[in-house]
């Protein structure tokens, strides 16, 4: 099960990383989400203990409830972040036709193509 849940949260960073490598806002904007789920997934299953819900049971044992807060906000600031991203890239899709993003000149004269 361990082998299992960490293979899949550096898959999920992986592939998040290789889409954020591309051209289109699209896929940047997938690509992070899938990194943002990874690191979820990773911090959650870091802190698993088998202590029981903090609310029922006795006091010995008990679940730590601080990694479900942190990846919680996380689930919320990763929705912000890929709203905002959402907008821009409709914002950029309606001026320019498209959702590439296109190199410019400062780009070309530092990777030493001009």
């Amino acid at each position: 099960m361990s082998i299992t849940i960490l293979a899949l949260a550096s898959g999920l960073a992986g592939l998040g990383t290789y889409l954020i490598l591309q051209r289109l806002l699209t896929r940047i904007i997938i690509g992070l989400g899938l990194i943002s789920h990874g690191a979820n997934l990773l911090i959650f299953y870091a802190s698993a203990s088998t202590g029981e819900s903090p609310l029922i049971g006795g006091d010995d044992a008990l679940a730590d409830p601080l990694p479900q807060a942190l990846v919680l906000t996380a689930i919320v600031i990763t929705f912000a972040v890929t709203a905002l991203l959402l907008a821009l890239a409709l914002r950029s899709y309606l001026l320019t036709g498209t959702d590439a993003v296109e190199d410019d000149r400062e780009d070309r004269r530092i990777g030493g193509a001009e």
